[in-house]
């Protein structure tokens, strides 16, 4: 087995000069948005001028584009902005070091393609370095702005999620579900990686896991071994295990779930976040389903069970575990407060737990952040 071992370094950060400049996208050219049931929106394309089909979700951040768009769980998707105004900041340049990213969420853009109502060709911002127009075109991605955002997002939250296309003149394309071909294969690494030095060892499933997850387990002097997300965990030594978000429908990817499952039976503290959340339900023999129309956002309130505490949270997925299927020794551990879904499961040992949310935010509020000091207290006891 091949493992390349990252050594952290202190980040420097010093504010680079930066100079307002118009966007050098193309401009001119015209492309629509088909779903698959024969609605149709025309807009302008700001990024490349390609044809792209995948399911059509939306997100109700103000803030985050740069990692949201870099987030491995919209691989497949395209994502539609329901705050008017986006790319006012621009894009920061990728800063990737001993493989991890510092300045996004992964080391390419993810999603199929970016819908907004007003994009914004001048952008100002310290640390951007280029415009979102210019980063969806050299990553190959089409963007279609002037777009009624408000109308999609109520077409979606009625009807549900829906296939669709961005397709331009002389490029058809057909409808492609991502949801029935495994996406985590496409965006989980290859080979091993260990990060950081530690008297403990967290080995991290990479299902398409934010680099923030891996950054916040090394900040709180744990080694961290990021592995595929099909690696034979009976192969290592490790205190504990994190199971990374990702996309795509949990109940394809078995290979993981049931090396979970080996896990619990080892008794090795476990934490799962987002599809790690539906990869423990899984395990436990808990079913999973299908949302209509997901939760993506940065402003999602989840309360604790059983207690009084609420905390906002920054969320991506559009499956979610049936609480209603728990084994015994299991209970929810956190709920939605909008619509009443499962957000976090525990056993009632404490050493197996999973959020449905995403506590290392990036971007978003970072009130869950607490709960990654309270899974390395348990690793390694």
């Amino acid at each position: 087995m091949t493992i390349t071992t990252s050594t952290m370094k202190p980040v420097q950060v010093t504010p680079p000069k930066v100079e307002r400049s118009p966007d050098s996208a193309p401009t001119a050219v015209t492309a629509r948005l088909i779903l698959e049931d024969g609605s149709t929106y025309e807009g302008v394309s700001f990024g490349a001028t390609r044809s792209a089909a995948g399911e059509v979700v939306f997100n109700t951040g103000m803030v985050g584009y740069p990692e949201s768009l870099t987030d491995p769980s919209y691989c497949g998707q395209i994502l539609v902005c329901t705050y008017p105004l986006i790319g006012n900041y621009g894009v920061p340049d990728p800063d990737e070091r001993d493989h991890l990213e510092y300045s996004l969420e992964s080391t390419r853009l993810q999603i199929a393609g970016l819908i907004v109502a007003d994009y914004s060709r001048r952008y100002s911002h310290w640390e951007a370095r280029r415009s979102l127009g210019d980063w969806l075109y050299t990553g190959g991605i089409p963007g279609l702005s002037g777009i009624d955002t408000r109308a999609l997002t109520k077409k979606l939250r009625h009807a549900g999620t829906m296939l669709g296309k961005i397709e331009f003149t002389g490029q058809p394309i057909d409808f492609h579900d991502p949801n029935k071909e495994n996406l985590v294969a496409k965006v989980s690494i290859d080979r091993p990686v260990r990060y950081g030095k530690g008297t403990k060892r967290v080995v991290v499933v990479d299902s398409g896991a934010k680099h923030n997850i891996i950054r916040s387990l090394i900040t709180r002097g744990v080694e961290v071994l990021r592995v595929p997300w099909n690696h034979d965990l009976k192969s290592e030594t490790f205190d504990g295990l994190m199971l990374s978000n990702g996309p795509g429908d949990p109940a394809l990817y078995r290979d993981t779930f049931e090396q979970v499952r080996w896990a619990i039976d080892q008794k090795i503290p476990t934490f799962g976040v987002c599809l790690g959340n539906q990869m423990l339900g899984l395990a436990i023999g808990a079913k999973t389903y299908k949302l209509k129309f997901g939760h993506r956002s940065q402003n999602q309130p989840a309360l604790e069970v059983g207690t009084d505490r609420a905390i906002m949270t920054s969320q991506n997925h559009g499956f979610a575990v049936d609480a209603s299927s728990l084994p015994a020794g299991w209970r929810e551990w956190y709920i939605n407060l909008n619509d009443g879904t499962n957000e976090g499961l525990i056993h009632e040992s404490g050493l197996f737990r999973s959020v449905q949310f995403h506590p290392e935010a990036s971007p978003g509020p970072v009130d869950a952040s607490h709960l990654f000091d309270d899974f390395v207290s348990l690793v390694g006891r």
